[in-house]
């Protein structure tokens, strides 16, 4: 698929900025249910995003401070405090990097798998309850006009 073409704002039409508007109502939607989800399992949307960030990273089950805080663009020491966080509800442990001692690897607890795994399973559901209706819209929104 080719890059999509660059245009100003005063060339898109009343349908795209309508499909814009929907797109945008039905992500805002999808992060409520993903905020009330979080909360309902006792934990933040931050802390359960970092859960995810930390069983969801590529070919390995940890990760380090900075690649965190990278997969949830925040800034380091937000990162600490938040690991720190996840560490005192017993989400997460620690260790040191046994390669490099400057760093810290953090991985999920039995505790926090339990907690992402009932999460996750409830925005698999909302993902596949929306789905039928964001697809076509995201279609339309990432095919290019004469592709139509």
């Amino acid at each position: 698929m080719r890059a999509p073409k660059q245009t100003s704002s005063h060339l898109l039409t009343k349908a795209e900025y309508e499909m814009l508007a929907r797109f945008r109502y039905h992500l805002r939607r999808f992060l409520q249910f993903s905020q009330e989800a979080a909360q309902t399992a006792g934990v933040t949307p931050r802390q359960y995003q970092a859960l995810l960030a930390i069983k969801g990273f590529p070919d390995r089950d940890f990760v380090t401070v900075g690649e965190l805080a990278e997969q949830l663009q925040i800034v380091h020491h937000a990162a600490v405090e938040l690991i720190n966080r996840l560490a005192a509800q017993n989400l997460v442990e620690r260790q040191p990097d046994p390669d490099d001692r400057r760093k810290v690897l953090v991985k999920l607890s039995r505790s926090g798998t339990k907690v992402l795994g009932k999460v996750s399973a409830a925005h698999r559901l909302e993902i596949r309850r929306l789905g039928p209706g964001l697809l076509p819209l995201l279609e339309s929104l990432v095919l290019d006009r004469e592709t139509k």
